[in-house]
Parts: C-alpha cells; structure tokens; sequence
C-alpha cells in the first residue's frame, strides 16, 4: 500500500503555512488538496512515494511539496488545463472540494507526466532577493573603492547577474541603477541607509548543476510554473528579468560548483573578486559546501587590499526563522558579520550591520 509518510505530512503542512506567511494564501489551498487526497492513500501519495523514505528536513531539502504545486501551475501556464485555469487565479477562490477533485482528476489523467515533472527539483531564480543583495554590493565597493569580479553559484537562470542593472527602490533608504530599466525592485526597508555609491562590473559569470537556458520556451515555462500563481507581481518581475538576460547574453554555465569555484575564485589585483549566492547552499552536498569554505579560506589568506576577496550570501541562519541572513566576509579583514535580515522572497529588509 502507498505510504504517506509522517515527514510528508508534516512538510505539506510547513510549506502550506509557509504559503500563508508569505503571501500566496491559494498555494495553501492547493497544498491542502494534494495533502487531503496524499492522507487518503490517493493519487498524491503515489507521486510522493520517491520522498517516503526521508526524514522531515530529506523532504524540506527536496522540496517535495513545490513540485506537484508546480506542476499544476505549468498546465495553467501551457493553457492544457482549462477546469483547473477556472479554479485559479485571477479568479475568486475556488470551493476547496472542487479545486480537490479537479487536481486528483488531472494527476490520474496525466499521472505519467506528472511522475516525470516531479523528478526534477524545483528552479527559481527570485530577482527580488537583488533588493538585499544591492546593498551588499554596494558596501563592498565603498569599503574596497574597486571595481567588483562577481560570481554566482546556484545561479538557476542567471537573472541575477544581472543585479547592477535592475532599478532599486529601498523606502526611505534611497534608490539605485537605472530608472528606464525594465526590472524594477523595490520593498520595504527598516535601519539607516545603506551604502549606495556606484559600482563597476568587470566580470560576471554564474554556474548552476542544473542551469535554466530562458531562450528555450519550455524551460522558461518550468521557471514561471514555480512562481506561485497569486502572486503577479513577481511573475512580472520574473519575465522582465528574462527579456533582460537574453538581451544581455548573462547566461549561467553549468558546472558543479565547488569545482568551479576552486577553478575561478582567486583574488586579482586591482579588482575585488566577489562570491555570491541566495537561498541555495543547504541544496548542496555538506561535502560540496566544505570544499568551497575551504577554498575560499584559503584564498582568503591570500588576499591583500588591492585584491581583496569577498563572500556574500542570503541564507536561512541555523535555527528556524522566518528570515533570512545577509551576510559578508570580505578579506584579507576577514571575519564573518551579518549586515541584514530578509523576507525569503526579499520583499523587506532590516538593515542592521554587526561588526
């Protein structure tokens, strides 16, 4: 008999409750539904059956509950489901019953294309987190006065690379880059104003084990499918971030990323040489994240002030939280110090330096 494990239950629970706290109340409705049937020994339980030997965080790390919610937003967005589209925003919220039938109708109907969808993880590349990032940046540059190398590791689509090219708006704290530009960033903003100087780009380059290639139409459908489908202003911020990618040639390249790390981050003088990521390094292998600290330790001891390297991240912190943490090492100082606190999606900022 199928098993709908207690790990899996829990963690359709925590991911409904996440959709709650950060605004997209029906993927609630929609992980609820697959959770009613899954509980039922239904056709969800069967797609969950390659998860049901994890523990809760094996099942939170494989994003377990987004795929099915992913891909039923993909049959929306590929107009292959016109029932389910009329259950779905910008529509009222659907009777919970019917979106339930409708969902476990279409799962049993395609349950093979479902079963292949599902093996791969979820692929989101939110321009919003560049709203925490920015600063980051930018407190780089003030305190090194070089121009910056980037590199982005878990880069997904590459939209990011692009970060100096969006325009910024930090509430009171100011605001940033072009004003023309099609991706426009803004959010809410809590502390003093963060360093907002200019900033050169001499390099930027993006790496991802599994990287999205947004000129092919099918892929960049996966990458909208994973947006939850109330949530519209981040779909538009995602498709214009897309056009500007292609436009600009930033495309990641695929290679694991300690490897690539190991290959491409040193310091150079006369530029800072930067290491960046968001919200992808518990998504690692531990032995792939040992790799990269330790190269970038070790680098690190080879860094001087007209080639210093930094390391800039927004992650979760250890414990549980609904936040999460920016933070900076940039050498040859060294020393790890948070410079902020996040909404996972980077709609807020609590700019708040330590050390």
């Amino acid at each position: 008999m199928t098993s709908f494990t207690d790990a899996l239950d829990l963690a359709f629970t925590a991911q409904s409750r996440g959709c709650v706290i950060f605004g997209s109340p029906f993927s609630a409705l929609v992980l609820e539904a697959m959770q009613a049937d899954a509980r039922q020994g239904g056709v969800y339980a069967r797609l969950m059956q390659p998860f049901e030997d994890l523990d809760l965080d094996g099942v939170m790390q494989a994003a377990a509950p987004l795929r099915p919610l992913g891909w039923l937003h993909a049959l929306v967005l590929k107009g292959r489901a016109p029932r389910l589209a009329r259950l779905y925003p910008p529509n009222p919220a659907p009777d919970p019953e019917a979106l339930r039938a409708e969902i476990v109708r279409l799962a049993g109907d395609l349950y093979e294309e479902a079963e292949a969808f599902l093996t791969s993880p979820p692929q989101t590349n939110e321009v919003r987190r560049t709203l925490c990032l920015l600063p980051g940046f930018t407190t780089i540059a003030a305190e090194t006065c070089l121009p910056l190398r980037t590199f982005e590791i878990g880069a997904s689509a590459g939209l990011n690379l692009n970060w100096d090219r969006f325009h910024y708006r930090l509430g009171e704290a100011g605001q940033w880059g072009d004003p023309a530009s099609p991706v426009q960033i803004s959010g809410d903003w809590t502390g003093a104003p963060p360093p907002l100087g200019p900033v050169e780009i001499t390099t930027r380059r993006g790496c991802d084990i599994a990287p999205v290639d947004v000129r092919d139409t099918d892929q960049a459908l996966r990458l909208q499918a994973f947006i939850w489908a109330d949530q519209t202003e981040r779909m538009v911020r995602l498709r214009a971030a897309m056009a500007l990618a292609i436009d600009q040639s930033a495309l990641p390249e695929q290679a694991d990323a300690a490897d690539w790390v190991e290959a491409n981050l040193r310091p150079q003088k006369g530029v800072t040489t930067v290491l960046y990521h968001s919200v992808m390094w518990r998504y690692m292998p531990e032995a792939t994240r040992a790799r990269i600290a330790a190269h970038m330790a070790k680098m690190g001891e080879a860094a001087a002030p007209d080639a210093p390297l930094a390391w800039l991240s927004m992650e979760p912190p250890p414990h549980m939280s609904t936040r999460m943490d920016l933070e900076l090492t940039l050498w040859p100082k060294g020393g790890l110090r948070r410079l902020a606190q996040v909404h996972p999606h980077g709609a807020a900022v609590d700019w708040s330096p330590e050390g």
